[in-house]
């Protein structure tokens, strides 16, 4: 996938910088005579003849890539028997490569350092050479024997700590290839790479890229997928895979999470954007449907009440009726219709068009009416219209948290005055109990920790008799955080900062709630956009106001999204001490698969108020 800004002003920024660092040599023309591929990768991130014009670097091709980011690979087929030095290196020539896999060629041309996303994206950089002259020498050569990547070969710590002087980056370390799985990756970037028959742990996209481990017990789930359940359990054996050739050509096949890869996959080692180091398949293997199924949790009990967190994903009256059936299919069969639904990322009645409309009553009553069609009950709604372009989302939508609840059992208590700028508080009613002053209401919207940002939405429910408080959630996104392949090491969570205050808010509203009345049920619930481990989670807990349901369950079985082949927690129902006994599932319909109605599965908690 190409990146979003000019590839030749990426290599000139990021050689500028390392210049301005010290961790460049100063610009001239090298010896032909004297470089090879390995001269120019180095033992570090970085090459050491990075901004250099160089000639005569010669190897075969062993990959060409037609289309976003064009060029191809080659490889020098006698290695200096350095491990820490790649003997393969990208070379970028902007338009349709004229070589072909087997080509012996000299290229002549500029060593750079290219960053995908840009240098502020925190990402590692790839060296290539670029403005090439290509001659080639002959035709039809072997390409060099691939190297396997396979569980023996790839360490199990994933990368050394940044060096504090360089600002936390490992560019100038020099590579341990046989301790830190990044510094193995590197030091085979642009390499010809095979791997075997490897597990799915990241369904087809629609990008046409899927994700495997070479590791298969590695943090591995029931459903073949591969828990990230700490910061410092990355999952080593990940990889991600590409195709070299043409979709139109080749089909990219669709896999789920749990099915194989089967055969061998080769291809050269590639970094990019999106997943950082990438398998550029010439060959692709073959997938094995496994036969991964959606989830269905159980119903209720008569006299259990069932809360359920689901996002959506920016559902609006213009989205296919498909996607509306197959949402309420979901709500009906896989959920087992619970009494309450919270919903995030509903979106106002015209969708992204940005003219002002912020209301969501049409998008409601069609998702509502697709729940009846499907079987379902004939849920109500509460919720409250966010101010035009004042939470976040994409822009025009106005996304925001819904209630949906079955009245037939479950009362709402109505308390009016609750508006988009109207904070709901927490007052002392009758017998001692807690109320709210606005139901629903928004908490604490003027709140800076909410600018351009969902303000969580509570309400005040009565099943069978007992109150129970419920604050649907959609925190921060965690847009601007570096990746784990980051030249940063640890990488940078600059998100988290606004996810943190967000949580010591709702902590606090529902402290406020416990103060009045201790044994309280107080459900917290929804995209709460970070990880059962993080401090995000760990606010919301303060003071044990709340416990995090997901922690019931066994670690491998603690995700609700899939991301680059790490399954994890990104949606969460939190209970307060008077909720003393539940069943809490995450129901996996979604974030594992290829066909997905929303990119996130939706959380059930069952328990008797």
């Amino acid at each position: 996938m190409p990146s979003s800004i000019p590839r030749s002003a990426a290599v000139s920024s990021v050689v500028a910088a390392a210049l301005a660092a010290g961790l460049l040599a100063a610009s001239g023309t090298a010896s032909a005579a004297d470089v090879r591929i390995h001269d120019i990768q180095g033992t570090t991130r970085i090459s050491p003849l990075a901004g250099q014009q160089v000639t005569g670097v010669t190897g075969i091709v062993t990959g060409v890539r037609t289309y976003g980011s064009r060029g191809f690979w080659i490889q020098d087929p006698q290695g200096d028997d350095d491990a820490a030095t790649s003997e393969g290196l990208f070379v970028f020539t902007s338009s349709v490569p004229k070589v072909a896999v087997g080509d012996a060629v000299s290229v002549a041309g500029t060593v750079g350092e290219y960053v995908p996303g840009g240098l502020n994206s925190g990402n590692q950089s790839m060296t290539q050479i670029s403005r090439p002259t290509v001659t080639v020498l002959s035709s039809g050569n072997p390409v060099p024997q691939a190297v396997t990547i396979d569980g023996d070969s790839v360490p199990d710590a994933y990368a050394p700590e940044g060096d504090p002087a360089a600002g936390g980056s490992i560019n100038g370390l020099q590579l341990d290839p046989e301790r830190y799985a990044l510094d193995y990756y590197e030091s085979l970037e642009g390499t010809n790479v095979r791997i075997g028959s490897s597990r799915v742990v990241g369904a087809t996209d629609p990008y046409a890229e899927l994700w495997v481990t070479v590791k298969p017990g590695e943090n591995a789930s029931e459903r073949g997928g591969a828990v990230y359940g700490s910061y410092t359990s990355q999952n080593t054996g990940r990889l991600q895979i590409q195709s070299l050739v043409p979709l139109a050509q080749q089909p990219f096949p669709k896999a789920n999470v749990g099915d194989v890869l089967s055969g061998e996959t080769e291809g050269p080692l590639d970094f990019n954007q999106y997943g950082g180091y990438t398998l550029a398949a010439r060959t692709l293997g073959t997938v094995v449907d496994r036969g991964l199924e959606r989830e269905v949790t159980e119903r209720q009990h008569k006299n259990e009440l069932a809360v359920a967190t689901y996002n959506v994903e920016n559902l609006d009256p213009t989205d296919a009726q498909e996607k509306f059936d197959a949402l309420a299919k979901a709500v009906v069969e896989n959920l087992a219709s619970p009494d309450i639904v919270a919903l995030e990322e509903i979106q106002d009645d015209n969708g992204a068009k940005n003219d002002g409309t912020v209301a969501a009553g049409q998008t409601l009553k069609k998702f509502t009416d697709a729940i009846v069609a499907a079987g379902g009950p004939r849920y109500e709604w509460r919720s409250i219209d966010p101010e035009n372009n004042k939470d976040g989302g994409e822009p025009g939508g106005n996304i925001r948290q819904v209630f949906l609840f079955n009245p037939e059992r479950v009362d709402f208590i109505d308390r009016a005055g609750g508006d988009a700028t109207t904070a709901t508080g927490v007052v002392e009613g009758a017998y001692g109990r807690a109320e709210l002053t606005h139901s629903p209401g928004r908490i604490d919207p003027a709140n800076a920790a909410w600018e351009n940002s969902r303000k969580p939405l509570a309400g005040e429910f009565v099943f069978r008799g007992r109150t129970v408080f419920v604050v649907a959630n959609h925190f921060g996104s965690k847009g601007g955080d570096e990746s784990l392949t980051s030249h940063h090491q640890p990488p940078n969570r600059s998100s988290e900062a606004k996810r943190l205050l967000q949580a010591q808010a709702v902590n606090a509203f529902v402290k406020d709630v416990l103060a009045i009345q201790k044994q309280a049920d107080v459900i917290v619930l929804g995209d709460i956009n970070d990880f059962e481990f993080s401090a995000t989670t760990e606010a919301l807990t303060d003071g044990g106001a709340l416990y995090p349901a997901v922690k019931s369950l066994p670690r491998d079985e603690r995700y609700s999204y899939v991301f680059q082949g790490n399954s994890q927690v990104l949606d969460q129902i939190l209970t307060s001490p008077g909720v003393h006994h539940f069943e809490y599932d995450s129901v996996h319909i979604n974030a594992e698969f290829a066909e997905q109605n929303s990119d996130h599965d939706p959380q059930v908690l069952r328990f008797r108020p």
